[in-house]
């Protein structure tokens, strides 16, 4: 399957990151333990290798190689449930995300079958689609395999308050926020179960006026929130401080007061190792070393993102 797994420690004990290579691939996936393994265990997982979005704030926003088959979607929180060594029944709760890098709406017929793979072998898992909303996204798909596994979720990577403040940080062609809230309320009645949008705080997001425009948009009654700590796509600026974990949480409380069902993201190991989505800087490395297999993306050409210390992931 895969030619080479490399596992990266971290200073914080508790994540683990592990690269898969091989001759015409590379992916990353993450391994988190809240606060041991059997307590709750969480796999951020990739399904492209590289990604074609070029998405400014995410390491992997640059260059793309191919979308991964099914076999190897799978193979990898596999490989980390190995690395546990804990059995998976043993896991109290056990969370696989498809977060680290790609798009999985644009793989979404290997990821269907990938999450039909997962489902067979950890039944218990709660599978999360995490998705920037391309607009030619496979939702029908997403639909219909969250219809038959019920321990698929769905979140839709906002980030902005605005349309064009979003357009700066994913230069693609997405949905705008009132497309992806249609498409949200509309796998929320197929499912009968609560999409999330993801909402990375920065010192130009955090007002009242932003969560005033999000409550518009995302009623609490059909949505959950996730608040996120931003990351950093790049090694030498280290993203976990206090600041911005202030940040996250004051704008949580401002999300909690208009009655949403609010969750705080802080990736462990996100400043040494890239815990967090969007610190792929295994990944650029080996794009380095492969430049014949790599195709620019969208947003090869324009400037990274950055927020007055880090980027948004």
């Amino acid at each position: 399957m895969w030619t080479d797994v490399k596992k990266i420690s971290s200073a914080n004990e508790h994540v683990f990151k592990y690269v898969f290579e091989k001759s015409n691939a590379v992916a990353e996936s993450v391994l988190y333990k809240y606060p041991t393994f059997e307590v709750r265990t969480v796999i951020c997982c990739s399904t492209m290798s590289g990604c074609p979005v070029g998405c400014r704030f995410c390491g992997a926003g640059d260059n793309f190689v191919r979308s991964l088959n099914a076999d190897e979607i799978f193979s990898q929180p596999k490989k980390l449930l190995e690395e546990t060594q804990v059995k998976v029944e043993d896991i109290n709760r056990l969370q696989i995300m498809f977060m680290s890098m790609g798009e999985p709406l644009l793989n979404m017929r290997e990821l269907a079958k990938a999450c039909k793979m997962l489902h067979a072998a950890y039944p218990k898992a709660k599978l999360l689609i995490s998705t920037s909303a391309p607009s030619g996204g496979n939702y029908a798909l997403c639909n219909k395999i969250s219809q038959e596994i019920d321990q698929i979720g769905l979140q839709f990577s906002v980030h902005e308050s605005t349309d064009d403040a979003r357009q700066k940080l994913i230069p693609s062609d997405t949905l705008s926020l009132k497309e992806m809230a249609e498409r949200g309320y509309e796998w929320s009645v197929m499912t009968n179960r609560k999409p999330f949008f993801n909402y990375c705080v920065h010192e130009n997001n955090n007002t009242d006026a932003d969560a005033d425009r999000l409550l518009s948009l995302f009623q609490p009654e059909i949505w959950n929130a996730t608040i996120s700590v931003i990351c950093e796509r790049d090694e030498y600026v280290a993203a976990a401080n206090e600041r911005q974990k202030e940040l996250a949480a004051t704008f949580m409380e401002k999300m909690l007061r208009r009655g949403f069902d609010t969750r705080m993201f802080d990736p462990a190991g996100q400043d040494d190792i890239g815990g967090g989505c969007g610190q792929l800087w295994f990944v650029q490395d080996w794009m380095k070393k492969h430049p014949n297999l790599t195709k620019p993306s969208l947003g090869f050409d324009l400037p990274k993102v950055h927020t007055p210390q880090t980027g948004a992931s």
